[in-house]
């Protein structure tokens, strides 16, 4: 007789019942394994030496006469790397970024940008969920009070670790997935999360093309250099304003 509507939630949830059949476990932590083998062999091949502001400068007039070449295709194609490598959830997306702002211009870099490292983390968000999810109920209660919290008010709690990242991007990534988090206000999140983030250092990019094109130390005033590069220091400062502002509410309530 086959299981009942109850019996199948009880297995879907996690329960002692379904966890007991290892290859229905094995199975749902096969993406999370792909993802994590990918990620060791390009980093065990040496792939993020690339990943480097000097390997860009050495590479630029190649990469410059690919995107005139290619056109709307070396975009396509720089938004599929960008999201590959978020996906590996490997060092460089900073890199990546400037990249564009180099290759395509702020906006069509920043957008760019933003579509890859929305897919990428999506990918690994999905992974993650298919393979974790249900396990903070198995940690215990307080782990579960945490993803019932995350669950409750999951798209502002997500855009505010987008916004100011005070976690790694691949750890909020798995966390989300742990909680469970529904994909529609996962993507929404992270999507206008990293925007601010992803024009600003897309516009530095941009600038950089200005400063290698006519190498004068005047460029750095240049509205097109100087603007990104304050919009860098004010990402680099709201951490801290965020942490300063974090504690002085906790001194409050402890009162």
């Amino acid at each position: 007789m086959s299981d009942g509507p109850a019996e199948r939630d009880r297995f879907a949830s996690g329960s002692p019942r379904g966890s007991a059949a290892g290859g229905w476990t094995v199975r749902r932590l096969v993406p999370l394994g792909v993802i994590a083998v990918a990620a060791a062999a390009f980093l065990a091949a040496g792939a993020e030496r690339y990943l480097s502001f000097a390997a860009l400068a050495a590479h630029h007039a190649w990469l410059m006469s690919f995107v005139m070449r290619w056109g709307a295709a070396a975009l396509l194609a720089y938004v599929a790397v960008y999201a590959g490598l978020v996906a590996l959830s490997v060092p460089g997306a900073a890199i990546l970024t400037v990249a564009g702002g180099l290759l395509f211009g702020t906006w069509l870099g920043g957008l760019g940008a933003v579509l890859g490292a929305t897919l990428g983390a999506s990918a690994v968000f999905l992974a993650a969920r298919a393979g974790l999810a249900g396990l903070a109920a198995r940690a215990g209660p307080r782990a579960e009070r945490i993803a019932a919290g995350f669950r409750a008010d999951a798209f502002n709690y997500l855009l505010v670790l987008r916004l100011v990242p005070l976690f790694p991007f691949w750890l909020v990534n798995l966390a989300a997935g742990l909680a469970g988090m529904r994909l529609l206000p996962y993507v929404a999140a992270t999507f206008l999360g990293i925007v601010p983030g992803a024009f600003v250092y897309a516009g530095l990019g941009n600038g950089l093309g200005h400063l290698v094109a006519a190498p004068d130390l005047a460029v750095l005033f240049r509205p097109s250099v100087l603007l990104p590069l304050l919009g860098l220091s004010l990402l680099a400062l709201i951490p801290v304003f965020y942490r300063r502002r974090s504690a002085g509410g906790v001194r409050c309530g402890g009162r």
